[in-house]
């Protein structure tokens, strides 16, 4: 009876540190974020990454099929508009396979507020492998990564960590 209490405590013990290191990842080293050519959704122009120089940044990996990805629009867009004056942007990068059709009428369809662009197999890789989606990356103003979100992250996990870092 002890040794199955003793387990459940374990477990339990275990959850808790394994939902811990979800939210509160910081990102495997201090990174530059890597530069990017990207298609936007919208106009079919290549974004390049410089044009967000000096701006903190959500980047945040995504696809129209994913339930969680969608479940976070409404968050990024009411993050980008309270903060775009401060200098933050929240960028969407697409996995889609489907192709910036698709990905464009969930654009207009949610009323997104924010750059949508195309994602390549090579920019998940030179941002340190994105295994699963939604995978977000806070990014300050010098351009170093700060923070790695696997998964879905609760809005006010992200307006507090925006705010440490905001200029």
């Amino acid at each position: 009876m002890q040794q199955t209490r003793y387990y459940g405590s374990l477990s339990l013990l275990l959850a808790g540190f394994l939902v811990l290191m979800i939210f509160v990842q910081p990102a495997a080293s201090a990174s530059k974020m890597p530069s990017f050519l990207l298609r936007d959704v919208v106009t079919g122009d290549k974004i390049d990454s410089k044009n967000f120089t000096g701006k903190t940044l959500l980047v945040t990996f995504f696809a129209t099929w994913c339930p969680p990805c969608i479940q976070e629009i409404p968050d990024l867009i009411e993050l980008q508009q309270k903060y775009e004056k401060k200098g933050f942007s929240v960028i969407a990068l697409s996995v889609d396979e489907s192709g910036p059709k698709t990905v464009k009428r969930l654009v207009e369809k949610r009323s997104i507020n924010y750059p949508v662009l195309m994602a390549d197999k090579s920019t998940a890789r030179s941002f340190g492998g994105v295994v699963g989606i939604p995978t977000s990356f806070l990014i300050n103003s010098n351009g170093t990564v700060v923070k790695k979100y696997p998964g879905y992250v609760p809005r006010m996990i992200l307006e507090r960590d925006i705010k440490k870092i905001i200029n």
